[in-house]
């Protein structure tokens, strides 16, 4: 079976072929919470750093991942928190 995880890391690194790009499942955190789904894989966590984003806006970037990921919002992703950036940027991670 594959994992909603590996089901994002696929389909940003196919659409985006980034220089690094790191998923963090953070569904543990928001046990209890809206969204929060039995056996997790519900609340991740996107670092990503691509050419694909050179001279792209924060809001442009947000926007083209989210609308990648729509089929694994269907599906039970329920939040996702995104770190994006290009290559010569600084990161914070």
């Amino acid at each position: 079976m594959t994992t909603m995880k590996s089901r994002i890391e696929a389909r940003l690194t196919e659409a985006l072929q980034p220089d690094r790009v790191i998923v963090l499942d953070e569904s543990a955190a928001h046990a209890g919470h809206a969204g929060a789904r039995e056996g997790g894989e519900s609340h991740f966590r996107v670092r990503i750093i691509t050419p694909a984003f050179a001279g792209v806006t924060r809001v442009e970037r947000h926007r083209r991942i989210n609308s990648l990921l729509a089929e694994e919002f269907a599906q039970g992703l329920h939040a996702l928190a995104i770190e994006a950036g290009a290559p010569g940027e600084r990161a914070r991670w």
